[in-house]
């Protein structure tokens, strides 16, 4: 993810020599904004503060827990076990009651009579989906615990993989604002004049793309080197070989998606002459990313809106990888929503690259875009 703004080297650079073919501009410009980026302050700082957010949250899980465990009691005997505990006791008349709350997720658990004779404590402990270890180590005894709804994967660790994920992908999504910066810096500079007329527009639209990208999975590769790392420190080794599956969807998914934002904060930054003005185009991709990044952290439970999210191009590189790690969804399917992200990259880039050539050299206030899609190269 790059997010500092390029220094004025854009304005003493001189470009590509004349004749140069389009791939070597490319590959030109695109070592170019790598160098800019790589020699900034502002750079390694995003990068450090990012990779020490990855160990802060799976070292630190507390932080994104909740208050006070509640629990629905039973009989007097539960109430006498729960005596001296820290838990927010709720009574309730009998089990099925209990049970309704834990349904209804009123209460995090229940405790109730145990009638079966295996409890040293005389009590049972009734959760959804994960055993509730605060409320076992608040009594004396670990008494027997009953599922309603047993899972696979504990919803403390889905929750952590899907926040690790949606941050990930806004905090990439977001880093592509340097190329919008970067972009009116060169025509607040008119250094852009420069470089139209040794190069294609198209060119310098792919080279800035191609480095971003390749610096944002430069980043990526790094990430998924400390991941094991961090998630061995805090005490998740085991979470490694379930995560696995998700993380070989998720890169792929996260770069395509990057190349696509990046395209559009491209134009974004073609349609305006000065830094100012920046916040005026740049509205629409903008909510492309805090969307789908809101949509996956508030329906993560709805399965039914998570599968459209899925197919979405720009909420499918969350929303689909999460999935996959739940266990929610076949192979064809994340084939499926890769394919369906791959053509709309396609699609968007095209259409990127009209708006951006009939953009680039237009300066007096934001460009229409029915005036950017008349090409003036």
């Amino acid at each position: 993810m790059t997010t500092a703004t390029p220094e004025t080297q854009h304005a003493t650079d001189p470009g590509p020599a004349p004749g140069t073919s389009f791939v070597s501009a490319t590959r030109l410009v695109a070592e170019r904004e790598m160098k800019s980026f790589l020699r900034m302050k502002g750079f390694w700082i995003g990068f450090v503060v990012i990779l020490a957010g990855l160990f802060a949250i799976t070292i630190l899980p507390t932080v994104f827990g909740g208050g006070q465990t509640s629990v629905a009691a039973v009989g007097t005997g539960t109430s006498q076990a729960l005596d001296g505990t820290d838990l927010e006791v709720r009574q309730t008349p009998d089990v099925p009651a209990a049970k309704q709350l834990v349904r209804a997720d009123e209460v995090d658990a229940a405790v109730v009579p145990d009638t079966t004779g295996q409890s040293a404590t005389g009590v049972r402990v009734i959760a959804l989906t994960d055993p509730p270890t605060d409320v076992v180590a608040a009594l004396n005894t670990a008494p027997p615990v009953d599922l309603l709804e047993p899972a696979e994967i504990s919803q403390s660790t889905r929750y952590l993989v899907i926040m690790v994920f949606a941050l990930v992908f806004l905090m990439f999504g977001m880093g592509g604002m340097a190329i919008a910066q970067s972009t009116v810096t060169e025509k607040q500079t008119r250094v852009v004049e420069i470089l139209v007329s040794t190069i294609p527009v198209r060119a310098l639209l792919a080279g800035k793309i191609v480095g971003h990208s390749l610096l944002s999975i430069g980043q990526i590769a790094v990430f998924a080197l400390a991941a094991p790392i961090a998630l061995r420190l805090g005490g998740h080794s085991e979470l490694l070989a379930v995560v696995a599956p998700a993380l070989g969807w998720f890169v792929p998914f996260l770069c395509l998606g990057f190349v696509l934002l990046a395209s559009m904060w491209a134009v974004a930054g073609a349609l305006v002459s000065r830094q100012e003005d920046l916040g005026s185009s740049m509205g629409v991709v903008m909510m492309l990313i805090m969307g789908p990044y809101f949509g996956v952290m508030f329906f993560n439970d709805n399965p039914a809106v998570l599968t459209v999210l899925s197919y979405v191009p720009f909420s499918s590189a969350i929303a689909m990888p999460v999935r996959m790690f739940a266990d929610e969804a076949p192979a064809w399917e994340a084939f499926a929503a890769l394919g369906l992200l791959a053509v709309t990259v396609v699609v968007v880039v095209l259409l990127a690259s009209r708006l951006y050539s009939g953009s680039l050299l237009r300066t007096g206030g934001k460009v229409a875009l029915s005036k950017a899609w008349v090409r003036t190269d």
